[in-house]
């Protein structure tokens, strides 16, 4: 009588610590959110790999990647996590660490709102924010969610638009006092500019000075935009400044509203299988409903 090995079954903590691994893109990351040591990750993905007949995880420039075969290994991973949620919890109550990076000024005004609503109905909903203003990272990163200015070229990650919002020209009244107001673009030639630091100015959209204001000397320049809020405020010069950060100060008035007023787009970025999680679903879909309710905030209109 022969007998035939069985063929190995995925083990459901493998699968476990694959979705771990396809979240973070890191070892160690998924480690520490297991709570178990690195060694016993890559034992674990490899004895995964050994039930599934071939690799589940690559190498990437910015951490692992899935492989096909670890794609479709995830949406199993995904089912179990869900059915021990169910078992263990409130099937309505979201739970998780939501990490995001975003400009400061949306870090500051927009996500705080959105956030707060997710957390009101699932308080077990942790975010994280990373307040940077670049472009949306080309590598894997630890990141769930990216909000970005102007479209971002991505490759395995989804980007979509958000919301517009609009910068305009602004000058506090001890400026003015101090000052003629411009009436006219040629009338901004030697007033001082406050915005970004030109060599460290990262996002193509936001290179706008020399298209409106060509020339216009250097005041304080900073890779912060309440750093240029402050300034403008101090009479350190003009600021070009995000409306709605700018309209909630009495003391800025906005200079040729009709001549600067430049849209830029907030665009989110994430990847599918982030997305199918629950808790970054839920602060998603926030997001979206926080920036179409502050539209007249964003486009300098609610004054």
């Amino acid at each position: 009588m022969s007998v035939t090995s069985a063929t190995p079954r995925p083990n459901p903590d493998d699968l476990l610590v694959l979705l771990a691994v396809g979240r973070t893109g890191r070892y160690i990351s998924a480690a520490e959110e297991l709570g178990i040591n690195h060694t016993t990750i890559s034992r674990r993905i490899a004895a995964l790999e050994n039930a599934l007949g071939g690799r589940v995880l690559t190498r990437g420039s910015g951490g692992w990647e899935l492989t096909d075969r670890g794609r479709e290994a995830l949406v199993a991973a995904e089912a179990i996590e869900s059915a021990v949620r169910s078992l263990t919890s409130d099937t309505r109550t979201l739970e998780g660490v939501v990490r995001m990076s975003a400009t400061d000024g949306f870090s500051a005004y927009v996500a705080p709102r959105a956030i707060a609503g997710v957390q009101r109905h699932h308080p077990k909903v942790a975010v994280e924010i990373v307040a940077a203003t670049r472009r949306a990272s080309l590598q894997r990163t630890s990141l769930d969610i990216e909000v970005v200015v102007g479209k971002p070229q991505v490759g395995r990650a989804q980007a979509f638009p958000l919301g517009d919002y609009i910068l305009g020209l602004y000058a506090s009244d001890t400026y003015l006092a101090e000052h003629e107001a411009p009436a006219t673009i040629a009338d901004l030639t030697g007033h001082p500019l406050v915005y970004f630091i030109d060599s460290m100015l990262q996002v193509d959209d936001l290179d706008l000075a020399p298209s409106f204001a060509p020339k216009m000397r250097e005041s304080i320049s900073s890779t912060n935009v309440f750093v240029h809020v402050e300034a403008t405020r101090a009479a350190a010069g003009l600021g070009l400044l995000p409306c709605f950060m700018a309209d909630r100060h009495p003391d800025l008035t906005r200079i040729l509203p009709d001549a600067v007023a430049v849209r830029l787009t907030y665009w989110l970025v994430t990847r599918s299988e982030t997305l199918r999680r629950p808790e970054v679903a839920a602060v998603v879909e926030a997001l979206r409903a926080e920036v179409r309710a502050q539209r007249a905030e964003l486009m300098g209109t609610a004054r």
